[in-house]
């Protein structure tokens, strides 16, 4: 594989573009406006304990209270080997209302729902991630060499300070690394850590402590590395930036960073603009002819596949099959592209065949094996339905870009005419029951009115005679096709 970064950078917006073989496969946006939060570390305040979740809510002084969870909170007894996380116990004996402690956002706000926080501190560097609270080594699964984890684990264990508390994950990117990078990664983090640690205890409640790097920067840090060949950015002061990151952390990668200097925009180039549309589609076209139907929802995103226009070759199970199978790839790279996570549920054409379930299972599977987020798919069922999970940490592409639609406020349906004319004539009868009128005024969308005027005059007209009132219809331009008001005359 190889892999490319594109950086645009305004003012106002970065986006960075991760692409696989020339294909788009992941999109990152900041805006100044809405920064994401995730790492950020503050001083928090806790405003509510609730024993019946065993968690609490803690204020940061962001626009809605912060999630903490007991199993999210670091105790010294609690922190052993490999960073595993403590415990349950009950909230209540862990913090109390009006304590101040320092937490780290885990997950952003999504939709309705506050930041997750966290007390287990991580700070990350180019091949490390420190765990003040922690001890012990652990290494990340991706790695698969056991000499190599064997080595990593050896190099950071024999630089520990051994009087000083905290622990260290090596991160994939490190596979390879030499001592020496190792050793600046951990005094780095190290002297990082004095610095929040002492910023925590002298800040007032609410206040940010420390921050995390700027989205140009930070794809140095997460993805420069992973069969990664050029960075390119078309902005000079982040050019420079990323430059003076990449010589102190990585000066062997230092020239793959590039600065693009064309007279077309980057992404117009590389063709992400079209991409990034196309991701805000729920069809996504597949090549044989089938498609998909991508639906999200607050409790779930559906997948539902279909042949459409492929009729296949042979039969109508190789049909089927094949048209799984591409959907399983395209899948994978919606589920990154789109940012999609929780809970996923896929509907497969129906197979009878074990073995073809089982090879779509395992298409879907390689392709997202170099997901940078986690996930777990359960089996095919015999309904041909897939469930699976995967971790979200940031919003979605469609909820970052886009609202609801305020004409069917965010159902994804408007009512037909017909519907709402059925409405107006019962609100018809309604006021003229309720009040002294001389006559009753319609103001509805240019639709409804002509469907009022044309298929149900006869209606219309009857209902004026039963009534006994006279009724003028007025189209309204800036109504919603179902919105409409009956004014008194």
């Amino acid at each position: 594989m190889t892999a490319e970064i594109l950086v645009n950078v305004t003012p106002r917006e970065s986006r960075a573009a991760f692409l696989e073989n020339g294909v788009l496969h992941e999109v990152y946006i900041e805006r100044a406006n809405r920064r994401g939060i995730t790492s950020n570390i503050y001083k928090g305040r806790v405003s509510r304990v609730l024993p019946g979740m065993q968690a609490a809510f803690i204020d940061v002084c962001l626009e809605r209270t912060a999630f903490l969870h007991v199993s999210d909170i670091a105790r010294p007894e609690d922190v052993e080997a490999e960073l595993a996380p403590p415990h349950a116990e009950d909230i209540r004996a862990a913090v109390n209302e009006g304590d101040e402690l320092m937490v780290q956002v885990v997950k952003d706000p999504l939709g309705t729902k506050g930041a997750r926080l966290t007390t287990f501190i991580a700070l990350p560097s180019r091949f490390l991630v420190y765990m003040p609270h922690g001890r012990g080594t652990g290494v990340s699964a991706r790695i698969e060499d056991e000499s190599e984890r064997s080595r990593l684990r050896a190099l950071v264990e024999s630089f520990m300070p051994p009087a000083r508390p905290g622990g260290y994950i090596v991160r994939t990117v490190a596979e390879g690394a030499a001592p020496e990078a190792l050793r600046a990664d951990m005094l780095f983090l190290q002297r990082l850590w004095e610095v929040v640690s002492e910023a925590g205890f002298h800040a007032p409640a609410g206040q940010l402590i420390h921050e995390d790097l700027p989205l140009h920067v930070r794809m140095l840090r997460d993805l420069l590395g992973q069969g990664v060949e050029r960075v390119l950015v078309d902005a000079p002061a982040a050019h420079e930036r990323m430059l003076a990151f990449a010589g102190t952390f990585m000066p062997e990668s230092s020239r793959k960073v590039e600065l693009y200097s064309g007279s077309r925009p980057i992404f117009d180039l590389y063709g992400v603009e079209d991409e990034i549309q196309k991701a805000l589609d729920r069809k996504v076209p597949l090549k044989s002819g089938g498609y998909l139907i991508i639906d999200q929802t607050e409790a779930m995103t559906t997948i539902d596949v279909n042949t459409g226009a492929f009729v296949g070759h042979r039969n109508l199970e190789d049909t089927i099959f094949r048209t799984n199978l591409e959907a399983a790839v395209a899948i994978a790279r919606q589920l990154r592209l789109r940012n999609l996570g929780g809970i996923i549920i896929i509907d497969f054409i129906d197979m009878r065949d074990e073995d073809h379930r089982r090879q779509v299972l395992q298409a879907l599977e390689k392709s997202l094996a170099t997901d940078h987020a986690r996930s777990h798919i359960s089996s095919v069922s015999p309904l041909g339905l897939v469930e699976m999970t995967r971790k979200r940490t940031r919003e979605s592409l469609e909820h970052l870009l886009c609202r609801p639609c305020p004409a069917c406020e965010g159902r994804r349906y408007v009512k037909t005419a017909e519907t709402v004319a059925y409405e107006i004539f019962r609100e018809l009868l309604r006021q003229s029951r309720q009040f002294e009128v001389q006559g009753l005024m319609v103001l509805a969308h240019q639709d409804v009115i002509e469907l009022l005027l044309d298929e149900e005059s006869a209606a219309l007209g009857e209902l004026e005679v039963g009534i006994g009132k006279p009724i003028r219809l007025q189209t309204e331009a800036l109504y919603a096709h179902d919105q409409y008001d009956v004014v008194l005359l």
